[in-house]
């Protein structure tokens, strides 16, 4: 019989925990009970998942029916605040005592935005503005009291961080919620389950991961040399285990828009260095027949995406010239701009760079 491994994910703090070793819906019906103290539990499960596997009936039994007093199922894209809401709402009037997430990135955002709304009485969309950052934010608010278990699908890793992303309805703008927003209390990773997730999730989410490498890596800003370090170690296991991924599993479509900026050369060519010289990453390169003499990050990242099946413009996503111009107003929104080596401040210069991949 499997043992469980639960274990801090960080060395520099105690939560969140991280899980594995045994079935998600052990792990769960474990820690709800033993760490948690739980017994009002509101699940918010991927609409993929309720309808393609047996996943949320295994974690209900595994919790016992009375122990899960609501459940949300799906949740479009980029979280938006109105499905937020109306999570705000159920959980408070079932007085949920734990929230807990069955699925990728969307759900995973929501779930500490509903915290942060729940521990602030938030019921409408002018009151959730005054959590997130930006002229309206309260002078004082509350930190979350619900603690969230999340059982990750994909590699998007917004479980491993305490701040979210969550879309406004009317503008389409994503708002930034941070501090005292907390992130998942306990992760669970389970290998089986992921399988359940289709190849292009699991791919685009990985070269989601591989950006934040990248980004991490060529940062001015907010790094340090033990980050540097983490993120050049994930690197090299994402981009060969990505590689070996699109060759072992059926190919499907996916969806995906990446965006590279401007990036230090220095730093970028570490990071080159450090990918030519996998043996995986050399071995598509010369199947390519891309000489690494010349290549830069860019040409080696091109043939990487290219090679798992990912799309390479905005146009192969389906997002045309006429999206640029709100495209580029509303990424200046986001505070990871201003730590590029060429911080971004004017709406031209990420024009500039979408352009470059429509």
């Amino acid at each position: 019989m499997s043992q469980e491994i639960a274990r801090p994910a960080f060395a520099d703090r105690k939560r969140p925990l991280l899980s594995y070793g045994i079935a998600f819906p052990a792990a769960a019906a474990r820690h709800v009970t033993e760490t948690f103290g739980a017994s009002r539990v509101y699940v918010i499960c991927s609409g993929s998942l309720a309808r393609n596997t047996d996943s949320l009936d295994r974690l209900a039994s595994a919790l016992e029916p009375e122990k899960v007093v609501g459940r949300r199922v799906g949740m479009q894209s980029h979280t938006l605040w109105s499905e937020v809401l109306e999570i705000v709402e159920d959980a408070r009037n079932v007085q949920a005592d734990l929230l807990l997430t069955l699925g990728a990135g969307s759900l995973t955002d929501g779930a500490k935005i509903i915290a942060l709304a729940l521990a602030n009485d938030v019921h409408t969309p002018d009151e959730l503005e005054t959590l997130a950052q930006g002229p309206k934010k309260r002078a004082e608010v509350k930190a979350p009291t619900v603690p969230i278990i999340s059982v990750p699908t994909s590699l998007s890793a917004g479980e491993y961080s305490n701040f979210a992303g969550g879309t406004e309805d009317r503008s389409r703008r994503k708002y930034s919620f941070q501090a005292p927003l907390r992130g998942p209390e306990l992760i669970i990773l389970d290998p089986e389950l992921a399988e359940s997730t289709p190849d292009s999730i699991w791919l685009s989410t990985g070269v989601r991961a591989v950006d934040h490498c990248v980004e991490t890596l060529c940062a001015i800003v907010g790094t340090t040399p033990e980050s540097d370090k983490l993120a050049q170690n994930a690197l090299g296991l994402l981009v060969p285990g990505l590689l070996n991924c699109k060759k072992n599993r059926a190919d499907r479509d996916a969806h995906l828009q990446c965006q590279l900026g401007s990036v230090d050369a220095m730093a970028a060519w570490r990071v080159r260095e450090f990918l030519i010289h996998d043996p995986v990453v050399s071995e598509v390169l010369r199947t390519r027949n891309v000489n690494t003499e010349t290549a830069d990050l860019g040409d080696i990242l091109d043939v990487v995406i290219r090679e798992i099946g990912m799309p390479r413009s905005l146009s192969d996503v389906k997002v045309g010239r006429d999206k640029l111009d709100a495209l580029a107003a509303h990424s200046l929104h986001d505070r990871w701009c201003k730590t590029n080596p060429v911080p971004l401040t004017e709406k031209e210069q990420a024009l500039e760079i979408l352009e470059m991949v429509v």
